[in-house]
């Protein structure tokens, strides 16, 4: 089947939890055509949900991806969306959405406004420089203020908003939409789920407050594009809605502005607007940059790709679903055809992998494609050594294209088989949620010979939990979840040899490195061009062939896995820039493994004379609680170490933003609920690591 390009849109929705995204999503399937009835979040039945886990608790889990067509003024059109979490535990989710996504839609809550995750989200839309529009949702919730939640877009986001709908009413009053841009009121029949549209004139007690909006959005319109600015200058009423349209396109693209509807995906009212919103405003795959990466054989050259068929193939894995049939790897076809039963290259690993189906997905259900193209987003069978953000690419034309960073775990807890039968089964369950979840982190201790798992949250590690137990059907006990901590050097340290030297009777071991330490900030390694890998950055500073060129890898692999164990409590050490400046070898008993041991044995005594330091995970808590609980909830924070960083009235309720060490968070929901008579609710996303106080960190020790 070929499909027009410019009839193709790949958007997410995303949102902050409980804004209404699934339900959002599941009416996008509904007037599509893609579903018969509608699903609903709260009985279960969403098309997106389908793990067992997210019908259960109402929330989404993992990202889903379908694809449904639309008819936009007599023309198809062909929607790839992925609905996301809102969860901040599930954030990676999002991140991988983000990255493959041209567009997106940001559903807020009419009443809340933009909230915490909402904010999360936007920094993720930024980063990879994805076109947005905003829903603004539950219209019919009590309490419902659309120009509360417009502004708030304004306010906290540093957005420039620009209304393209206004509600006709709100919460129990909510029963339409006015569209300003061609000044029209609209009515969505109840009896027909929505489906059905009256058009009637804009109710007078309205008309003012549409003419104020509709004159601001003309005037922000003109700002957009130069030649719409001679017109406005003129004579304003000349201005047509398709000029209007395609400034505010012209923007949105550029993300130099944020056009906004309104609605209620629960009550039908508005989602078909807001899907011709996404036809009008969002880019098609060809519309966005060419996709950008880098040379595989020399990694300093660039490389793009056209997002035409004609260009070679390349494509970006950022999904892996294990299933009974076999791995199912998602991908954006960046440039270029896949055709079923082709050959690729993963230029990551040099892999060449077989490309044995290929299915179109609609959340769990399939349909099997012969080929698929540039712009879309497909799920294939037949992939072994690819993983989430790996590359694939023509075998003739390689390219790597730019990989997703992925936040590192905040909180870990034992897990140990109850059998030894059950002991093989947990290594291939580990492994099989690894592919999956790149937040996710298994290892062995082999000191404790404890099995550790880490994750984004204590939700995150429950779900990893209930699959392992439930859908993998492996038999576990789990230990009490416990923090990440980071090791970290206080100052520097130079000139410290690390020698290996062991004699055994015939050929020996030898190897000598000496080494620099200095603490180095994400930032500080971004500025100088350095890359900084788990942690640590290596350099190789050797001249006059000190050490052969053969032994260097090894000095560095060395480092690299005594930093892993950890030289204070065995937590990985971290922002540290290690410079191998010196050494010696022996023309007979040099090895790589003695090269290894010396670049272990340099690092740990280097960190040692510069001063460790123990970093924890601060987590960015916000607290929303009726006014006359702040001194309760406000102290307790302070009670936790926390940090108010801000404090803003909404109406009755206030928002506490603050930053707490997220030792002191556990069970912190329980507590909320119990001050505030059930009335509080709290969000905590990780912010950062810091260096810990020395009498708590004395005590982290004793324990470890």
């Amino acid at each position: 089947m070929s499909i027009n390009l410019s009839h193709v849109r790949n958007i997410g929705i995303c949102a902050h939890i409980d804004a209404g995204k699934t339900t959002v999503t599941e009416r996008v399937l509904y007037y599509t055509g893609k579903n018969y009835k509608m699903g609903e979040v709260h009985e279960g039945t969403a098309t997106m949900d389908f793990l067992e886990e997210e019908q259960q608790r109402g929330i989404t889990i993992q990202s889903a991806a379908t694809t449904c067509p639309w008819q936009y003024k007599g023309q198809d059109y062909m929607i790839n969306l992925i609905d996301t979490p809102g969860h901040v535990d599930f954030t990676i989710e999002v991140e991988r959405s983000m990255r493959v996504l041209d567009g997106a839609v940001v559903v807020f809550d009419a009443k809340e406004g933009v909230e915490a995750q909402s904010e999360t989200v936007w920094r993720q839309a930024d980063r990879y420089k994805v076109p947005r529009i905003a829903f603004v949702n539950k219209m019919d919730k009590i309490g419902a203020d659309f120009e509360f939640s417009f502004d708030t877009i304004k306010e906290r986001l540093g957005a420039n908003p620009i209304a393209v709908q206004l509600p006709i009413g709100a919460s129990d009053t909510f029963e339409g939409i006015i569209d300003l841009i061609e000044m029209r009121a609209y009515y969505f029949d109840a009896s027909e789920m929505g489906a059905i549209v009256h058009e009637k004139d804009i109710p007078d007690e309205y008309r003012e407050l549409a003419e104020l909006f509709h004159h601001e959005m003309v005037e922000k319109s003109a700002e957009l594009d130069d030649s719409l600015a001679e017109k406005y200058l003129e004579d304003e009423s000349k201005i047509t809605p398709d000029e209007i349209r395609a400034a505010l396109r012209i923007g949105t693209i550029a993300r130099t502005c944020l056009p906004v509807f309104c609605g209620s995906a629960l009550k039908n009212i508005g989602v078909q607007r807001l899907l011709n919103g996404v036809i009008e405003f969002l880019p098609t795959p060809s519309e966005v940059p060419s996709v950008e990466g880098t040379n595989p054989r020399v990694k300093t050259e660039k490389m793009t790709r056209e997002h035409t068929r004609e260009a070679p193939f390349s494509a970006l894995v950022f999904k892996v679903v294990s299933d009974i049939h076999g791995d199912l790897t998602y991908i954006r076809i960046y440039s270029g055809t896949l055709e079923r039963g082709s050959r690729v290259l993963n230029p990551g690993n040099d892999r060449k992998e077989n490309v044995s189906r290929i299915f179109e997905m609609h959340a769990k259900d399939r349909q099997a494609l012969d080929a698929a193209y540039a712009g879309q987003i497909v799920a294939v069978i037949g992939l072994k050594n690819s993983m989430t953000g790996d590359t694939l690419c023509d075998t003739n034309a390689p390219i790597i294209l730019e990989r997703m960073e992925f936040p590192d775990p905040v909180i870990s807890m034992s897990i140990e088989p109850a059998t030894a039968d059950d002991k093989k089964k947990l290594g291939e369950a580990l492994t099989t949620i690894r592919r999956e979840d790149p937040s996710f982190q298994a290892n062995y201790n082999d000191e404790t010979g404890e099995t550790i798992i880490a994750g984004m949250g204590e939700l995150h590690l429950e779900i990893v939990k209930n699959k392992i137990v439930r859908d993998m059907k492996v038999n576990v006990r789990v230990g009490t979840p416990r923090v990440s901590y980071r090791e970290t050097i206080s100052g520097s340290a130079e000139n410290v040899r690390g020698k290996f030297v062991k004699q055994t009777g015939g050929r020996g071991q030898f190897g000598d490195a000496i080494i620099n330490v200095m603490p180095i900030t994400l930032d500080q390694a971004k500025e100088e061009g350095l890359e900084i890998k788990n942690g640590i950055v290596f350099e190789d500073k050797i001249s006059q062939g000190t050490i052969p060129r053969e032994y260097i890898p090894s000095v560095e692999t060395g480092v690299r896995n005594a930093a892993m164990s950890g030289i204070l409590g065995g937590y990985p050490v971290v922002n540290i820039r290690v410079q191998l400046i010196d050494g010696s070898h022996h023309e007979v008993d040099s090895s790589q493994v003695a090269f290894e041991q010396a670049g272990a044995l340099a690092f740990r005594e280097a960190c040692t004379q510069a001063g460790l330091a123990l970093l924890e995970p601060i987590m960015r808590v916000t607290v929303i609680t009726p006014d006359e609980f702040f001194g309760s909830v406000s102290g307790d924070l302070s009670s936790r170490r926390g940090h108010i960083v801000d404090s803003e009235l909404r109406g009755v309720v206030r928002v506490i933003t603050a930053e707490v060490p997220l030792s002191e968070m556990f069970g912190y929901t329980t507590v909320l609920r119990g001050m505030s008579q059930g009335r509080a609710t709290s969000t905590m996303e990780p912010a950062a690591y810091r260096q810990m106080p020395d009498r708590l960190r004395d005590e982290v020790l004793a324990k470890t």
